[in-house]
Parts: C-alpha cells; sequence; structure tokens
C-alpha cells in the first residue's frame, strides 16, 4: 500500500536523524583513492586510440574543462559521500555546461539538461553535488573571490530545495507536463541581463539542421557532401567501417526504435554520406557519427544531419548497479525521455552488426545554445547558476520521490551551506587532479595532440 502524503513527508523529515544535511559538507577524499589519470587511462581502453590524446589535450585547458572530462573520477569520489537512499532518474554528469536550450518537436524553445550518456537510476544528491561542484570551479576559473564562489554554490542549492518542495506540491500531471519554456528563462534573470540572454536565444535559434547542412557540408561535382577536417571530422572509408556492412544495418536498427509517424517521417530521407565527428570532452575516444540524409527533391533543398554517438556503461553502474537495459543507448534514451521536459523528434539507438557497440542517435543540431560561462560576471553565473539547479529540481521530481526529498532538504540553510562546503573542497581535488594530468603529460605518461 501507498504511502500518503503526510506519511512521506515525515518519511522524509525522519531521514534528517540517520544523514544529517550538514554531514554532506564533510565529504573528504578517500585515502584509497585512485590516481585520477589511472581512471582516465581505463577508460581510453575502449576507446578509438588514435583519438585519446585530443581529449587529454581538451581536458589540460583548465581545472573546469578538466572537471567536465572527470565524470567517472568524480563518481568514484561520490560513492563515498553521505546519500539519503531517496533515488532519481540521475543525469550521471550534471555539470553547469550541460544544460542549455533546444526545440521541442512542436518547435517551442525549452531549458534543460542535454547530457545523458551516464544517465541512470541513482542518488539524487550526487547530480546536484556536481552541479554545485561545477560552479565552484568556474567561478575559481573566473578569479570570484571564495566567498562570492560560496555564494554561487548557495543560491543554486537553495533554488534547487525552494523549486523541489514547489513541484512536490503538484498534482502528478501538472508536474509531468512542467517545463521552462524560453519566456521563463528570460523572466528568471534581471533586466539588465536580458539583452544577452535574448541574444543568445537568437543565437540558438539560428542553429538548426539547415545550419549545421551549410557548416559540415559542401556541394562536390552537384552532390552535397561533408568535408574533411582531420582528426576532427574524416570520412567513413578512413575508419575501417563500411557503408553497406556497418552503417545501413545500424539505421535499419535505429529505425526499429522510432514510432510509427516519427518512422514514416525519417523514411523519406535516404543516406548519402557518413563521417567521424569528435565531439565534446568527456566523449572524445568514444565513436560518434555524423550521417547526412536527403529528402524528396526540392529546389531549396531537403538535408538533415544525425548524429550517432557510441554509448558506453554510465561512470555510475560501479557505485549503484548495472543497467537493466541491454543496450547502452537504450539506458541512455530512456533516462532522457524519462527526464526532459521534451526530448529530439529523432531521438532513437541501435546497435553495430560487426563490432557490437551501443549507439543513440538524435539530430546534430535542432535549435542548440548554452550559456558562455566565460562571459559571465559573478551575478550572472549566479542566476545561470539557479537556473540550472531549477531545471535539475524538475528533472528529479518528474523521476523521485519529491515529496520526501522536499522533505527532507526542509527550509533551513544547513543543506545549502553543506553544498558550499562540498564544492569548495572538491573544487581543490579536481585543480590536484588536473595538475596531475599536466604532469604526466610534461611526463610522457600519456599522449598529447595539439589538433583539437
Amino acid at each position: 500500500m501507498s504511502l500518503t502524503f503526510d506519511e512521506r513527508t515525515q518519511a522524509g523529515r525522519a531521514l534528517r536523524k540517520q544523514v544529517a544535511r550538514s554531514s554532506h559538507g564533510d565529504w573528504l577524499p578517500s585515502p584509497r583513492r585512485a590516481d585520477p589519470v589511472e581512471v582516465l587511462e581505463r577508460q581510453a581502453v575502449s576507446r578509438s586510440a588514435d583519438l585519446v590524446p585530443i581529449r587529454y589535450a581538451r581536458m589540460a585547458q583548465s581545472a573546469f574543462a578538466f572537471f567536465r572530462g572527470g565524470a567517472a573520477i568524480m563518481a568514484a569520489d561520490l560513492a563515498h559521500a553521505p546519500v539519503t537512499g531517496l533515488r532519481v532518474q540521475a543525469c550521471g554528469d550534471a555539470h553547469v555546461s550541460n544544460f542549455g536550450k533546444f526545440a521541442t518537436p512542436e518547435r517551442n524553445v525549452v531549458f534543460d539538461i542535454n547530457d545523458f550518456d551516464e544517465t541512470l537510476p541513482g542518488p539524487w544528491e550526487w547530480d546536484l553535488e556536481r552541479l554545485c561542484a561545477s560552479l565552484q570551479v568556474a567561478g575559481r576559473g573566473h578569479g570570484f573571490s571564495p566567498d562570492e564562489c560560496r555564494r554561487i554554490v548557495i543560491t543554486a542549492s537553495r533554488t534547487y530545495r525552494e523549486e523541489l518542495a514547489r513541484l512536490a506540491a503538484l498534482p502528478t500531471m501538472e508536474l509531468w507536463y512542467e517545463r521552462i519554456h524560453i519566456d521563463d528563462v528570460i523572466a528568471h534573470f534581471p533586466p539588465r541581463y536580458r539583452p544577452g540572454v535574448q541574444r543568445d536565444v537568437r543565437k540558438a535559434e539560428r542553429k538548426t539542421h539547415t545550419r549545421a547542412v551549410a557548416k559540415l557540408t559542401r556541394s562536390l561535382d552537384g552532390e552535397v557532401r561533408f568535408v574533411d577536417d582531420p582528426p576532427l571530422i574524416v570520412h567513413l572509408a578512413d575508419t575501417g567501417y563500411d557503408m553497406d556492412e556497418d552503417v545501413l544495418p545500424m539505421i535499419e536498427s535505429y529505425r526499429g526504435t522510432l514510432t510509427d509517424e516519427r518512422r514514416s517521417l525519417f523514411d523519406r530521407f535516404r543516406v548519402v554520406d557518413v563521417a567521424r565527428k569528435v565531439v565534446g570532452v568527456g566523449s572524445v575516444g568514444t565513436r560518434c557519427w555524423i550521417v547526412l540524409l536527403e529528402g524528396p527533391d526540392h529546389p531549396a533543398g531537403d538535408r538533415l544531419v544525425l548524429q550517432v554517438k557510441e554509448a558506453l556503461a554510465s561512470v555510475l553502474e560501479p557505485y549503484v548497479g548495472e543497467s537493466e537495459l541491454a543496450n547502452a543507448g537504450h539506458r541512455v534514451v530512456a533516462g532522457q525521455r524519462l527526464t526532459q521536459s521534451a526530448s529530439d523528434l529523432f531521438l532513437g539507438w541501435c546497435q553495430g552488426p560487426r563490432f557490437g557497440r551501443h549507439y543513440y542517435v538524435r539530430q546534430l543540431w535542432d535549435v542548440k545554445g548554452q550559456g558562455d560561462l566565460v562571459a559571465m560576471d559573478f551575478s550572472n553565473l549566479s542566476y545561470y547558476g539557479a537556473l540550472c539547479a531549477w531545471a535539475l529540481a524538475r528533472a528529479h521530481a518528474r523521476t523521485g520521490d519529491a515529496v520526501q526529498m522536499a522533505a527532507y532538504l526542509g527550509q533551513s540553510k544547513r543543506f545549502d551551506q553543506a553544498m558550499a562546503e562540498f564544492s569548495s573542497r572538491y573544487a581543490i581535488v579536481n585543480e590536484q587532479d588536473h595538475q596531475a594530468l599536466l604532469t604526466a603529460i610534461a611526463d610522457g605518461r600519456v599522449p598529447v595532440s595539439n589538433e583539437f
């Protein structure tokens, strides 16, 4: 028999006796903590060897870049952090750069989490801790004072806590339909920042499949094809994969994961070109393909670019258990559909026939925009971090027990202060890890590429 609302509230409050809210700030690295470079080297084993040096080069650029690529390192660290036992569909990599604007299938622009490579059911605390730590790392990278960094983190944690309480009071269907529309995003920022936000929105609205085609392709002898830019973009023939043996069977496998009406839409297109494209920071080295499709002949052109991205086991799996879904691409898609307020029209998954690798599929760009962290001052980053926390609370409320979580967090600042303490401690460890990578590069322990 399910618990009543009041019983769930009481259960959430009772968790404070088992896991004090202040205890989340007590985290220290384990004495048996693995060498961070070894963690990265273990990940490199399953990746394309020629691309791994690019990953190291990108992670070496700054402490924040290292943090972005270090999801596996932090997952191991968080396995030793206090948790309440309440679970959600965790993002698994909820740092501040993994939130952004995109278009829904109805052509509305929303703000939400936009990366699910590591998604898996897990503790809600781990997502929030990764978000808060990323804000601390970003703030330190800007040269903000310790007090300013602390205030940024506290603002994000408070927003998460207060938004979760609001969502916990909603009926089930109202909660499910909650989304952060772009008008909400603009209204969230003070008037002095709104022109910049609106400019970012217009920029995102221009980043569509039409622009992807224009940026990545050229017309050669009357046929539009991808332009090679090695090692970042290389054609299929240079990667050991074959169109007939690998790509077309994968596309057919993917086609079967679409709903009937989307499969009918997809069938209007045909594959005309495929290339490997390096993406991201932490993802570098995983197999990621871009697929150019053409629709029926049209004077203005009728083309679409899909991204087919390899999905590996989530970095959370060693600590929360393996996914119940056999295909890691399916895991990513299922987690994304559960968590996002709306997902890409062509979102699906597949498996490679020869090598057995798992992939998920989506449009490369369908209105895509992120906040420019480099350009943000202290106040702007505070508001942006709060916006990300708002989106994270909405995602967690959809897939977890928001009533118990909100009751546990309560109305005091104890948890927010603990998040600030945790983030401050973790940012220092992250900087030490970043330095360890720089040392490994200087010593020749790991290869690095200047072409990134």
